[in-house]
Order: structure tokens, then C-alpha cells, then sequence
């Protein structure tokens, strides 16, 4: 696994800052099912997009402020960045193709 966990100390440098690549945040809570059926997809994106996009995971639970400024109401919520600015979301669990052309056509 080569994903970055988030906090809200760090999302402007790991997230906003980044400007080499594409960035996948995935919003999640350990007790929301469809999150941890998307988690080994997850797992799978980052060691195989490595180099590519850079994948972040961010616990609501432990950031629950910050997810409200973020202004996500639902999750599991994917959220791509590049060059600092959010490009689009994917709510609810996805096959790891069809984030795969989230991510395409979004970057």
C-alpha cells in the first residue's frame, strides 16, 4: 500500500500543494460498509498508480470539521485534485475500472 493518510494538518501540503500529479483522496469511516469494501480497491489503485496519482485516504470520523468544509455529505467519496483545484467526485462504492476512468477523464 502506498497511500498517504490525510488529516486536516496536512491536506493543503499532501493535496493543494501538489502540483506533479493527480491526486485521489478517498473519504471514508471505518464503520460505513461500502467504504470498507472499497478499501482493498483502494489499496490496489495505489500501489498501481504509483508514480502516476497520488492516493490519500482521509477518516471522517477524525476530521469530521473538516470534512464538513469539504463539503462532503455522503461517503465513500473520491475526490480528484490536480494542480490543487478538485476536477470531480465519485460517491458510493465503484469497481476499480470504473475509478480508473474517473480518474482519466478527470485529470
Amino acid at each position: 500500500m502506498s497511500y498517504i493518510e490525510l488529516s486536516k494538518e496536512t491536506f493543503s501540503k499532501e493535496v493543494i500543494d501538489e502540483k506533479a500529479m493527480p491526486v485521489l483522496v478517498d473519504f471514508w469511516a471505518t464503520w460505513c460498509g461500502p467504504c470498507q469494501m472499497l478499501s482493498p480497491v483502494i489499496d490496489e489503485l495505489s500501489d498501481e498508480l504509483d508514480g502516476e496519482v497520488k492516493v490519500c485516504k482521509m477518516d471522517c470520523d477524525e476530521n469530521s470539521d473538516f470534512i464538513m468544509e469539504m463539503g462532503v455529505m455522503t461517503i465513500p467519496c473520491l475526490v480528484l485534485f490536480n494542480g490543487g483545484e478538485e476536477k470531480g467526485r465519485l460517491i458510493g462504492y465503484n469497481e476499480k475500472d470504473a475509478i480508473i476512468d474517473f480518474i482519466n477523464e478527470n485529470k
